[in-house]
This record gives C-alpha cells, sequence and structure tokens, in this order.
C-alpha cells in the first residue's frame, strides 16, 4: 500500500523503535527498572545483558519499518514485543503509551498481512 496514513504509521513506529533502541542502549539499567520484579528473576540472562539485547531487537524492527521492508513480519513481532512489554512492566502511566502503539503496529500488520502468500501456497498444495 502506497497511502500517505500507511507511510505516516510505518515511519512514526519505525522512528519510535530507533529511538527506544537507542535510549535504552544509552542506559540499560534504567530501562530494566520498568520491569516488574517477578519478571526480572525470570530472565535467563542479567538485567543489563537482556536491555540490550531488547534494545538490538527495537532497532532491528525499526530499521525494517523505515525501510518498509519485511513490513508484516516487522509489525507483528512489534505488536508481540509490545504485548510482552506491559505484560512485564504492567499498565501505568508510563506503558499506556504502549498500547498506542500497539494499536498502530496491530494496524500496520493487518494492513501489511501476505494474502498473496497464502494463496501461492494453497495453489501448489
Amino acid at each position: 500500500m502506497n497511502s500517505a496514513p500507511f507511510h505516516i504509521l510505518r515511519v512514526g513506529l519505525a522512528i519510535t523503535f530507533l529511538w527506544i533502541g537507542v535510549l535504552i542502549l544509552q542506559n540499560p539499567e534504567a530501562w530494566g527498572g520498568y520491569l516488574n520484579p517477578w519478571a526480572a528473576r525470570l530472565l535467563p540472562f542479567s538485567l543489563e545483558t537482556t536491555m540490550i539485547g531488547t534494545a538490538i531487537f527495537d532497532i532491528v524492527v525499526g530499521f525494517l519499518l523505515l525501510t518498509n521492508y519485511f513490513t508484516f513480519w516487522a509489525s507483528a513481532v512489534a505488536s508481540l514485543h509490545l504485548i510482552i512489554v506491559m505484560t512485564v512492566s504492567g499498565i501505568n502511566p508510563i506503558t499506556i503509551r504502549d498500547l498506542g502503539l500497539l494499536a498502530g503496529a496491530l494496524a500496520l500488520a493487518a494492513n501489511t498481512f501476505p494474502y498473496g502468500f497464502i494463496k501461492s501456497k494453497q495453489q501448489h498444495s
């Protein structure tokens, strides 16, 4: 889709993910403070390592969205990521904005769903 609203949403989400990724890299310990204690205890790695991994993930998602490459997959995993963020951080005045980001990411995923891929798979069965 080449409509202006599509590109505004895609680029807006891309900038948000890129920016958050950079901010997390600058101070991973501070961002780890948003995790609920029960979630922090479940981490397989240190909090700092987990947050650095999260930052890299956010930057990759942002880059894919910015370049309009694998947009469906980037927005789908962004949606899942935001659901996990809200689960492990809880809904509070800081994270409530993630609900809006989630709605945008879900809208972008729905708009870029690869229907053609599914149809081509069904024709070859």
